[in-house]
């Protein structure tokens, strides 16, 4: 059997990888002879992040070409147009992607969270339509451990996504709140798992340099430069990173813990586009004299590396998913910046609430400094929640295989 990675571009966004590598780790447990398609936008340089995916049956091809020009003007046509009668964009696969697809026994729909407004209506439709391309071909697609929607804000797009969504031969979401939003639309083939990243392995290195030579508790941290972007205007933006290095400051000053900051996404080409790394640099360039508490892991760690790093601090406070994903699999005490239904979905889920998320326009030093005393409070109850709940997490995530597997050897017949 052949799968084909749809959703998937780059390891760039080190929480990319790790559903790649869960995905691979999982899917080949229980079909030891699969082969998996994993499109990059570098297979050159991006194939380096994981050296040995082919020990896992992934082959590294081009990612799909795009025709972007026709996209801009339907794009354009969106602004003016209902959006239930213009549908969705029409393209065909390139030759390449094409004849991957032909040979592919289902399309599995990753990403995590593309199939959300979050990244605007041409993303989400550009992807729609590629995966009803290979439906067309009669490769049958399963939505695989997904954030969906919520589309309600637009009306128009959550009827075309209703429509979309019914002809997946499965689904699998990675929260209730998911879940219950597509039973709300109409869309039943549906059913809740969990996150693949919960099987990424951790890939041990010498951390000596990062942890402080082990001589002290950790606190490993992570912020994005899109937290700024909920924040109006430079100044406000520029206020909240204050708040940050406030934070920070506070900690060295009151407690005995180390930090680590840990960039979880950033361009491999060492580009500083939507670069935890660069946005981090600047913080801890700000406090020089903190610096024998306060390390910046580098920007060249993979995804398992990462994992290992996280998994060496005692509480995580974590902007990326997937980076609070990395803690949380490891049993580490995690609160989560949320931004979007991801974070608060899976807290929820796996909680039972919401006390371990901030809203992430109410970042500030006050708000972190209390939510790392919360870590500290709770530690040894969040530890046990999670030595509890854990084993049955990665026990869920295999649902997302059993789904796969089913609509493979049944031909996609739901």
């Amino acid at each position: 059997m052949q799968f084909y990675l749809a959703g998937q571009t780059t390891f760039g966004n080190r929480g990319c990888e790790a559903l790649v590598r869960g995905t691979a780790t999982m899917i080949r447990r229980r079909a030891p002879d699969a082969q998996i398609i994993c499109p990059l936008d570098d297979v050159s340089v991006e194939g380096r992040q994981w050296s040995e995916a082919p020990q896992y049956g992934v082959r590294y091809v081009a990612s799909p070409r795009f025709p972007t020009s026709r996209l801009r003007w339907w794009a354009r046509a969106t602004r003016v147009l209902p959006l239930e009668g213009l549908g969705l964009p029409p393209f065909s696969p390139d030759s390449s992607t094409a004849a991957s697809l032909q040979k592919s026994s289902a399309l599995i729909m990753t990403g995590g969270d593309i199939l959300t407004l979050d990244y605007g209506v041409m993303s989400l439709y550009q992807w729609c339509r590629f995966n009803e391309n290979a439906m067309d071909m009669g490769v049958p697609a399963v939505l695989w451990a997904a954030s969906v929607g919520p589309f309600s804000a637009r009306p128009g797009v959550e009827k075309v996504m209703a429509a979309h969504l019914r002809k997946y031969a499965a689904i699998t979401v990675r929260e209730t709140v998911s879940f219950n939003y597509l039973r709300s639309i109409g869309v039943d083939q549906v059913e809740l798992v969990a996150d693949p990243a919960f099987h990424l392995g951790p890939e041990a290195f010498d951390t000596t340099a990062l942890t402080l030579g082990d001589s002290r508790p950790l606190l490993g941290f992570n912020v994005s430069p899109l937290i700024r972007k909920f924040r109006s205007g430079e100044g406000s933006a520029e206020a909240m990173d204050k708040e940050i290095v406030g934070f920070l400051r506070k900690l060295v000053q009151d407690t005995n813990l180390g930090v680590v900051l840990i960039p979880h996404v950033g361009p491999l080409d060492g580009g500083d586009w939507n670069s935890d790394w660069h946005y981090m640099k600047r913080l801890h360039d700000q406090m020089p004299d903190c610096q024998d508490r306060v390390v910046l892991a580098p920007a060249t760690l993979n995804a398992g590396q990462l994992k290992y790093l996280i998994g060496q601090c005692r509480y995580f406070i974590g902007a990326r998913t997937h980076s609070t994903i990395a803690a949380l699999s490891q049993g580490v005490p995690t609160i989560s910046i949320a931004y979007s239904i991801k974070a608060k979905g899976i807290n929820q889920d796996l909680f039972g609430h919401l006390r371990y998320v901030l809203e992430t326009p109410k970042v500030s030093e006050l708000s972190l400094t209390s939510a790392l005393h919360q870590l500290q409070n709770e530690e040894e109850e969040m530890r046990s929640v999670l030595a509890d709940r854990l084993p049955e997490w990665r026990d869920r995530a295999t649902k997302s295989v059993d789904a796969l597997l089913r609509v493979a050897r049944s031909g996609g017949v739901r």
